[in-house]
């Protein structure tokens, strides 16, 4: 019998969340292969006896909807087959990781400076101007500050001027963070790409009215994109570098129309990239993986 089991965080609650696990389920069943779905909380592994015990038997591989990094390095180390895979969900769920990790391999992106990172939180912001003088000479106003953990356009910010800077860095100097330069051309604008195996299989644009994010879950609307050449080699060449089985890259808009790599997301809902597009992702997606472990 072909097993496999969906892990999810073991808090979600979030409806959008949850169809993606019912949908890939759908269509593994389709291929025969029988699916359970459970949240992280469940028996999953631990370090007995010095070594990596796995308390899943009987699975030929594990879809890992979760960003709990401790239980997907045990998992693989007891020989379990994770799509996608610890190190590429670890690389991706750290904004900046996922920065420095493209940087040099010629992916056009946002000019961005890492956050100082503070231990106690008391200190003072002033201690860090040089920091402020590089954010300002380089990025200039406004500029986007993001927390390096977040989804669905949580802990991403603008920062119109000095004022404004100084207090998101305030807000945000014992959490992990970024500052990147605004592409002003993309201001409530992006292009969201599906890549499975490495190929491009869907793309929509997203659009906000009312928001310098394009995010559907804070108000934008989607509509289907016909994705330009160079659009669809710089994602097949992110997710081939980052080692992806399955992404969501977000593109930007440069300011000749290029594009330019935002974020990328190894969980990526497809809900509404189904329902905008009509394409079958999640048959997309379950097909690769059964093809990769059969």
């Amino acid at each position: 019998m072909k097993r496999a089991l969906i892990l999810v965080n073991a808090f979600l609650r979030l409806k959008a969340a949850m169809n993606q696990p019912i949908r890939l389920k759908e269509e593994l069943n389709k291929l025969g292969v029988e699916v359970d779905i459970e949240p992280n909380s469940i028996n999953t592994a631990m370090i007995m006896d010095g070594k990596p015990l796995s308390f899943l038997q009987g699975y030929d591989f594990v879809i890992y909807l979760d960003k709990d990094k401790y239980t997907s390095v045990l998992l693989e180390r007891t020989g379990l087959r994770l799509f996608n895979s610890h190190k590429s969900i670890l690389v991706c769920d750290d904004k900046m990781e996922t920065h420095i990790k493209l940087s040099g391999h010629g992916i056009s992106m946002p000019d961005t400076i890492p956050g100082l990172f503070c231990y106690y939180e008391n200190a003072s912001i002033k201690e860090t101007l040089p920091r402020i003088a590089l954010i300002e000479g380089k990025l200039g106003y406004p500029c986007i500050v993001k927390e390096c953990y977040g989804s669905l356009g949580a802990g991403v910010y603008c920062a119109k001027n000095r004022d404004e800077l100084l207090s998101l860095m305030e807000k945000l100097k014992c959490k992990e963070h970024l500052f990147q330069k605004m592409i002003i051309g993309s201001k409530g604008r992006d292009v969201r790409v599906i890549v499975i195996g490495g190929k491009v299989v869907s793309a929509m644009q997203r659009i906000s009215e009312t928001d310098f994010r394009s995010n559907i879950e804070l108000g934008g609307r989607a509509e289907p994109f016909e994705l330009p050449q160079s659009f669809k080699e710089i994602c097949e060449r992110t997710a081939n570098i980052l080692k992806l089985d399955y992404c969501g890259i977000d593109l930007l808009f440069g300011e000749s129309g290029e594009p330019l790599v935002c974020e990328v997301n190894s969980n990526a809902f497809f809900g509404a990239m189904e329902s905008v597009t009509g394409i079958n992702v999640a048959e997309k997606y379950a097909r690769y993986i059964y093809e990769t472990i059969y």
